[in-house]
């Protein structure tokens, strides 16, 4: 017997957790759930256990829904979210003395990033791209 504390630990979609059932049943292994108690050595059982999946999956879409409408209605009021497109103020500041270190081909680029205080290569490089 197997025996788990709640069903969406063991899988996130009905799918997934009637064949981890299935494949159980299968070995001649039984499922049971505390939380839900839920026990497939039973007909009932097996029934409890595919209503509680498809109850959970149906929870999992609403949340979704949700979550989509949320995102629809944020960007509607002009919200994207995420990070701003481009570089930073500071990065601006810099570019120009940065290309012109970089074209001077007098210092390794990670020297150019130290002296101006450069994070990352990818910053340094859309630097020079801007």
């Amino acid at each position: 017997m197997k025996i788990i504390s709640k069903n969406d630990r063991i899988g996130r979609t009905t799918v997934g957790l009637i064949q981890f059932v299935t494949k159980l049943n299968e070995k001649g292994i039984h499922f049971k759930s505390i939380s839900e108690n839920i026990d497939t050595s039973s007909a009932s059982g097996k029934l409890i256990f595919q209503i509680f999946c498809v109850l959970a999956e149906h929870e999992r879409n609403v949340l979704i829904e949700r979550t989509q409408a949320g995102l629809k209605s944020a960007r509607a009021r002009g919200k994207n979210g995420g990070r701003p497109k481009g570089l930073s103020e500071k990065s601006k500041k810099i570019a120009p003395l940065v290309k012109a270190s970089y074209n001077s081909k007098e210092l390794p680029v990670e020297e150019i990033m130290r002296a101006f205080k450069i994070g990352s290569k990818t910053t340094f490089y859309k630097i020079i791209k801007s």
